[in-house]
């Protein structure tokens, strides 16, 4: 019998298995993959969540291992037309750490292990039980296909784990929230992008670059090891992506060019959002992806998530300890969701900004939007929101 149970062991999972071992709890975290992945997708961390990171040990480590984005630039034709900065935003860390995720997480998880805890990989959630006091999990340990809440499959190859409390990390395909079945409101985006990191040949240095073109934003960030990564977005969805392809999509629409040779990471994807309407299901509770998806586009996802961990970890040990927590969990499900509304919507004004458009309507949209942010004021409220504050 655990304390908790995490299922997921992502940036979200790892982070809250450290911030309850801080607090003396017995947790055990179960990771469907076999092995953490090398393919780096989020990159972005905010200022909130790097406060948090703080509380449980490991920004320094993320700070001296990242680079500090302070100043956002927006590009047209080759000429810079808006600057943001990031040196307004109130607290300690007034940037933007971009962090490859491949690294973050072998961060967390080496705090995870200095504290005791450690993350159990090849376990799939096949069925799960909150009854008797309790939360049950049946998992495979080779993988295979989940069943429902009241079912399972594979038999013979399973384990159980008990718990006090479960909590689901795993992600926007939760595995934990179908076997709950817990109902979710989904949108599908009409937007698409491929991704990629390169060598740096560019001088723009620790800014990051949004160029506003025509057939669609083309986004550059710097990432630690001397890479840049560029976002393009796409007409239609890559099924096959090369990195040659990327590289001309960079080049038409900047002017730039990138060393093909030099690629790293390459990935397409398309948008879409999930909610769920309640983040507490009995003694279980979803957070990050698992309780909101939101696109990618602005970085925030990731840190909602943390945020969602920060909130929760004081309201659990709280609960183990006997006290009353059904005022705070209503607190947390409604201000959580709170954040990730405010979050898509953010996300929704970053697709739509990089949608293409004609040439003029581009311009005359860039001239009315653009010259807010020499406001020192406006500018303050542009370099919160994209910061999370």
């Amino acid at each position: 019998m655990h304390d908790v149970a995490i299922v997921g062991a992502g940036p979200v999972g790892l982070l809250l298995g450290i911030l309850l071992r801080q607090r003396g709890l017995d947790v055990v975290i179960l990771e469907q993959r076999r092995r953490r992945s090398d393919h780096s997708r989020a990159i972005g961390i905010h200022p909130p969540a790097l406060a948090v990171l703080a509380e449980a040990g490991v920004a320094e480590k993320l700070i001296a291992s990242g680079v500090q984005i302070r100043e956002g630039v927006a590009r047209r034709s080759g000429r810079d037309i808006a600057t943001l900065d990031f040196g307004c935003v109130p607290g300690p860390h007034p940037y933007v750490l971009a962090v490859p995720q491949v690294l973050t997480e072998r961060i967390l998880e080496q705090q995870l292990h200095t504290l005791g805890g450690r993350v159990h990989y090849g376990r799939t959630a096949q069925r799960i039980d909150d009854g008797g006091g309790r939360v049950t999990l049946e998992v495979s340990r080779c993988g295979g296909t989940a069943g429902s809440a009241g079912s399972s499959t594979d038999p013979g190859r399973e384990k159980v784990y008990a718990a006090r409390l479960a909590v689901a990390a795993d992600g926007a395909r939760s595995t934990v929230r179908g076997l709950l079945k817990v109902p979710v409101a989904s949108r599908r985006y009409p937007d698409t992008y491929l991704m990629g990191d390169f060598a740096d040949n560019t001088s723009d240095g620790a800014t990051a670059v949004l160029y506003l073109e025509p057939e669609g934003i083309v986004e550059s960030f710097p990432l630690p090891g001397g890479l840049r990564r560029w976002v393009v977005r796409t007409r239609a969805l890559d099924p096959e992506p090369e990195p040659g392809r990327l590289a001309g999509l960079i080049s038409g629409r900047t002017g730039g060019t990138v060393d093909v040779a030099t690629n790293s990471m390459l990935s397409s994807f398309a948008v879409r959002s999930r909610r769920v309407r309640r983040m507490v299901h009995g003694r279980v509770a979803l957070i990050g992806d698992a309780a909101h998806e939101i696109s990618p586009i602005g970085g925030q996802g990731m840190n909602l998530g943390w945020l969602d961990a920060a909130a929760l970890a004081p309201i659990i040990s709280a609960a183990l300890q006997g006290q009353d927590t059904g005022e705070q969990l209503r607190v947390f499900d409604r201000s959580r969701r709170a954040a990730a509304a405010t979050a898509g919507w953010q996300a929704h004004l970053n697709m739509a900004l990089g949608r293409p458009l004609p040439p003029a309507v581009l311009d005359a949209r860039n001239s009315l939007l653009l010259p807010a942010l020499a406001i020192p004021g406006a500018a303050a409220v542009v370099a919160r929101r994209f910061t999370m504050h």
